[in-house]
């Protein structure tokens, strides 16, 4: 079959015109041809020629005009020309070879097969022709268009010899399942856990980009499962792996954590595309592992995970070279917070919890929420009813006192330079008890969060206890 009248435009013309031109023969391969079977759009879209793949994009620069930009790769033998509608990666055909201790390959020429061997998996090993006399002609020497069918992810050559040259291929191999719903084949499945331990020459940022890509797709924990099944995912995230499998003690046992935090992590995915909550929701209950115990009485309990788990994601964050900034602090307040509203909707919901629950969320209060109703993953269906009703309550009530009393993000305010100037004070203690103290008397209803109410009640509190901050503490100004 010929696929020619998916490809009758611009860039894929204009690419073929140019390869005929210059004797050369061309093919769209990879992502791109893989999408359009699936029906998918691809952003990116890989040329291969049999001989020089930068002179074919030097030409194709010109054909393009002042609008394309073009960019040469000579260590690697690539080149790529971007427009405003397009981004093109263009390489001659090659052969690749492997040294043991690196993913970084000794390339020849070769032929198109042999370009099509050296690929990560069939399905995206498949090129259509753009030369004129061939145009929409699809090569598919490994299968690709019937592992696309049959929804597969396989190799195009012995699994050990893909996996061992480039070990990232196998967080590939399970990001594309997760992604696209594929299962992968039985022997390639076997290789990665056979050679998972090649994943530690791969450098952090290309694991951290793999384990992002999985994250964001539609069901996480089909690749989160296929890395713990694999033995990746003790190698990568050992953290994580630490939360699975199940304890009994006298006869009671607790549940798989690892199998919860998953059904957290796609109940969170069916909510929100945000990278960073989904992340909040893989790690919230990361501190389990390690606070565990068995009350006789109490049973299992894992008291002050969400005091520990905090803590381990700062440190995982810097092992695994995650971002050391407010996305990390966005993660680690979420860690922190998750329990918070589910003992409100648990055991009541007061105003004054609900305050501090605003002043510490924050602008994420509604993520956190989000976050928390994920979290109810039990199999009582009366249980998640009740909870789910007292979640609604809670968010009624947070709407109410935010709009009523401005309490997310606010500050004091009577601010500290106002506390020096009324009291006469150069900076101390005291003026962080005055701040501490406004700030609970608001949280707790005592006042409103108003700058008179809150004035007075700093004169109120300062005659209390100017006595017990004696010089040095306080400088009087001169």
């Amino acid at each position: 079959m010929n696929y020619a009248q998916y490809i009758d435009k611009k860039p894929f013309t204009l690419v073929g015109q140019v390869a005929d031109e210059l004797g050369l023969e061309c093919y769209v391969i990879g992502g791109w041809v893989r999408d359009l079977f699936l029906n998918r759009t691809s952003p990116d879209i890989d040329f291969v020629c049999v001989g020089n793949g930068m002179e074919l994009a030097e030409h194709v620069a010109k054909k393009m005009g002042r609008g394309a930009k073009l960019s040469i790769f000579k260590h690697y033998g690539t080149a790529q020309v971007k427009t405003r509608d397009y981004e093109l990666e263009f390489v001659g055909a090659r052969k690749e070879s492997y040294h043991p201790e690196s993913r970084n390959p000794e390339v020849v020429p070769g032929t198109l097969e042999d370009d099509q061997l050296r690929r990560d998996f069939t399905i995206n090993a498949l090129a259509l022709c753009l030369n004129g006399d061939r145009y929409g002609e699809l090569m598919d020497p490994f299968g690709g268009l019937e592992d696309l069918e049959d929804l597969v992810i396989r190799t195009p050559c012995d699994p050990d010899i893909t996996f061992s040259d480039d070990p990232l291929r196998m967080m590939r191999g399970i990001r594309f399942a997760s992604q696209l719903g594929f299962f992968l084949e039985r022997e390639t499945f076997d290789a990665i856990e056979r050679n998972k331990e090649r994943i530690k020459i791969i450098t952090a940022e290309r694991i951290d980009e793999e384990l992002n890509k999985i994250l964001l797709s539609p069901r996480p924990s089909v690749g989160f499962t296929l890395l713990e099944k694999t033995g990746l995912l003790a190698i990568i995230l050992p953290e994580l792996d630490a939360l699975k499998g199940v304890e009994t003690q006298d006869g009671k046992g607790h549940k798989d954590n690892l199998t919860h935090t998953l059904k957290v992590l796609d109940n969170v995915a069916k909510q929100s595309d945000n990278l960073w909550l989904r992340w909040a929701a893989l790690l919230h209950d990361i501190g389990k592992a390690q606070v565990k115990k068995y009350d006789a009485k109490l049973g299992w309990t894992f008291h002050g995970h969400e005091v520990v788990g905090p803590r381990m994601v700062k440190k995982l964050f810097k092992r695994i070279k995650l971002p050391l900034n407010e996305k990390m602090d966005y993660v680690v307040k979420l860690v922190a917070l998750h329990m918070r509203p589910i003992h409100l909707a648990d055991e009541g919901v007061t105003d004054s919890a609900i305050r501090r629950l605003l002043f510490d969320a924050g602008d994420d209060i509604d993520d956190l929420m989000t976050l928390c109703s994920a979290d109810i993953t039990s199999k009582n269906p009366e249980k998640v009813k009740r909870f789910q009703v007292n979640y609604d309550i809670l968010r009624k009530k947070l709407v109410e006192i935010d709009e009523k009393d401005k309490i997310r993000n606010f500050q004091p305010p009577v601010d500290g330079n106002e506390i020096m100037e009324l009291f006469n004070l150069m900076p101390c203690k005291i003026i962080k008890e005055l701040k501490n103290a406004q700030k609970d008397a608001i949280l707790d209803g005592v006042i409103p969060n108003e700058h008179d109410a809150a004035l007075q009640f700093v004169k109120e509190k300062y005659a209390k206890i100017a006595d017990k901050y004696q010089p040095p503490f306080i400088l009087k100004k001169t």
